[in-house]
């Protein structure tokens, strides 16, 4: 493929012209997922416009009145035909050629623009490409590596090896949804290692195959912008706090924050940010599937008694109830709080794209979102609508101790919900969405993103993940312990000496396991 370059605009000289669209991924490679501790069931991404565009050897401003400006080195495929509804394996062949990109990020503005970061990573510059591009039809998509340095040092090292999804993938899924042209741009996601940088850095980006073909480094100069101030009577302003410092830093050792530890691990958390989540403390990037197993066969009761065993006693979703009987959770916590209701709060945080409409489009498999709501009855916190949206992106389960409306419709979803009742009201009757992915009260305890949740008739118990295989284990030994107990009942032994066990039953108990 041959390609021509706009020469008379500077900013597109690594790319054939000017992009018709730009696409970015959300999350992409496993080592930032694990960094941000969840891995997408599938893409998602948001659009940057064109005028983001610079090219290598450009400096891009950090606003002033601004701290966070970050980085994120990305391998960017350029569209060199046509694709419109293309299937995976044929996929490749639309792209026409690879090159390397810039991802900056100014965290400062992310507040109010969860997911598009339409302010975040739109401004000018914010999108340097370049400096050359490497044929497709020459390269092995698997091949390729990704390095970023800042002043000389690497500080980002990955290849698409280390990716959750393929290359391709990202064209064939677009081209499922809107014609991909000749041109356009799909930016594929950062590794682990984005950061932020500060006036005077500079910034290096290159893509490629190890001992064969090479972008270049794509170099860009962060400079401070002038003294502009934002203009608060048009639009929000930059804010940040630290759970977005702990974002852009990746870490809140990196940002010099004190640690936040949680009591499953004593660990920082680790900050959530793609498509625009909360970071998410202390949580477990994966509930494996030996686990997961152990915690579906472990009654509630069997976990509590073991847990109170370690000093925890407050760990129960207290006065919530399965809407359907029988219904049994066990999945990651993810986290929506709800504050009383207030009418200017509501005008100004309940419309729109809300928390509660952004815990539920981005809850992911096998997750269980727990929702604060105070205990308060007197509305619902989730309808049909939203528990199909829960079911559909493959949630384990919903809890809420707060009411259920349409609670019949919402039984017959399929998804096990646990709630305090049932009430017909709307939300705004008593509730604001107000935040996600934050340390929130459910019935009673504290519940952090990435707690693990296990249901059933009993009630719903908070675990640490820290905790979860040592008590799963133990519960399962002392239900074997307690079935052979009734067995031993059953046949007409009096309970004395024998619940508990006494040294006597424990030997017999103890031979029996031993023959078994």
């Amino acid at each position: 493929m041959t390609h021509q370059t706009d020469a008379s605009d500077p900013r597109f000289s690594g790319l054939p012209g000017r992009p018709g669209k730009i696409i970015a991924v959300h999350l992409s490679y496993a080592s930032r997922a694990d960094q941000r501790g969840r891995r997408p069931a599938d893409p998602s991404y948001f659009f940057k416009p064109a005028s983001s565009v610079a090219a290598s050897g450009s400096t891009i401003e950090r606003p002033a009145g601004t701290e966070l400006l970050a980085f994120e080195g990305e391998i960017a495929l350029v569209i060199g035909a046509t694709a419109r509804r293309v299937p995976l394996a044929d996929a490749w062949r639309h792209v026409g050629w690879v090159t390397a990109a810039n991802d900056f990020g100014l965290y400062d503005l992310r507040a109010n623009d969860k997911g598009s970061n339409v302010r975040s990573k739109g401004g000018d510059g914010f999108t340097p490409i370049g400096p050359s591009l490497m044929d497709a039809r020459a390269i092995d998509p698997g091949d390729l590596r990704l390095r970023t340095w800042v002043n000389g040092d690497l500080v980002q090292d990955d290849s698409t090896a280390g990716l959750i999804f393929p290359l391709a993938q990202f064209v064939a899924d677009l081209s499922q949804h809107f014609t991909l042209e000749p041109g356009d741009v799909i930016l594929t996601g950062t590794p682990a290692g984005s950061s932020v940088v500060e006036p005077g850095d500079v910034v290096e980006v290159e893509v490629d195959v190890p001992g064969g073909p090479s972008t270049g480094r794509l170099v860009t100069t962060v400079v401070e912008g002038a003294d502009v101030a934002f203009d608060a009577s048009v639009g929000s302003l930059p804010s940040v706090d630290d759970a977005q410092r702990a974002e852009a830093w990746g870490s809140r050792e990196a940002a010099g924050l004190s640690p936040a530890p949680s009591p499953a691990t004593g660990d920082a958390p680790e900050a959530g940010d793609e498509g625009g989540d909360r970071p998410v403390a202390g949580r477990s990037p994966v509930l494996s599937p030996d686990l997961r197993a152990k915690l579906e066969r472990t009654p509630v009761a069997g976990l509590s008694q073991q847990l109170r065993k370690r000093g925890l006693d407050n760990v129960t979703i207290d006065g919530v109830h399965a809407l359907t009987p029988g219904a049994r959770i066990v999945g990651t916590a993810r986290t929506l709080r709800f504050v009383p209701n207030r009418e200017d709060l509501f005008a100004s945080h309940g419309g729109g794209y809300n928390a509660q409409k952004r815990a539920f489009d981005s809850v992911g498999q096998g997750e269980v979102l727990v929702i604060e709501a105070r205990g308060e009855t007197g509305s619902g916190t989730l309808g049909d609508i939203l528990a199909i949206r829960a079911h559909a992106r493959g949630a384990a389960g919903i809890v809420t101790d707060g009411g259920v409306r349409d609670a019949e419709a919402v039984a017959s979803v399929g998804i096990p919900v646990f709630s305090n009742g049932a009430h017909p009201a709307v939300l705004g009757r008593k509730h604001v969405p107000w935040d996600v992915d934050v340390t929130i009260g459910c019935g009673g305890t504290a519940v952090q993103p990435g707690d693990i949740i296990v249901g059933d008739a009993d009630g719903v118990i908070v675990i640490p993940p820290g905790l979860a295989e040592e008590v799963a284990d133990a519960a399962l030994a002392q239900e074997e312990e307690d079935a052979w107990i009734a067995t031993q009942v059953a046949a007409g032994h009096p309970v004395d000496g024998l619940f508990p066990m006494n040294a006597e039953w424990k030997a017999r108990y103890d031979a029996w396991r031993q023959a078994k």
